[in-house]
């Protein structure tokens, strides 16, 4: 009777093995399936691409063809106009930016020299402001930004 008993576990511990290893398996199948699919998805993406860049490509030559014979059409003068754009400059100007840091330096230097800090500060903070829109002001005049 221990004999058998024996086997039995040894033949469950097998068919245990085994149920374990086909898990395993088919954990790995799927892992491959799903690898296989996102490449195809990605040549896919990448073939759609393509496919759009050379579109684009053939509708410029497409343009640059209409645009040709107007060229032909106009004879052999070849006057090249040029036009010049203002562009506004973006950001801060000179003149704001000296005018938040001079609001800053002066408000904290006004805080640690006067007893009363509220006083201070704020005092500090309006001659700070005053300097640095001044000194930014004329930055901006020799830049070109003001006249």
């Amino acid at each position: 009777m221990a004999l058998t008993a024996c086997t039995n576990a040894k033949k469950e511990e097998a068919i245990r093995q085994a149920a374990i290893k086909a898990t395993r398996d088919s954990m790995r199948v799927d892992s491959f399936k799903k690898a296989e699919v996102a490449q195809k998805e990605l040549a896919v993406k990448q073939a759609e691409a393509q496919a759009e860049e050379k579109r684009i490509l053939m509708l410029s030559e497409a343009r640059a063809a209409e645009n040709a014979p107007a060229a032909r059409m106009a004879g052999t003068s070849n006057t090249n106009t040029t036009t010049t754009t203002t562009t506004k400059k973006k950001g801060w100007s000179s003149a704001a930016l000296g005018t938040v840091i001079g609001a800053g330096a002066g408000g904290l230097g006004g805080a640690l020299i006067d007893k009363k800090k509220g006083r201070g500060a704020i005092i500090g903070g309006v001659a700070g402001a005053g300097a640095g829109y001044l000194i930014g002001r004329g930055q901006d005049k020799k830049s070109g930004r003001a006249q």
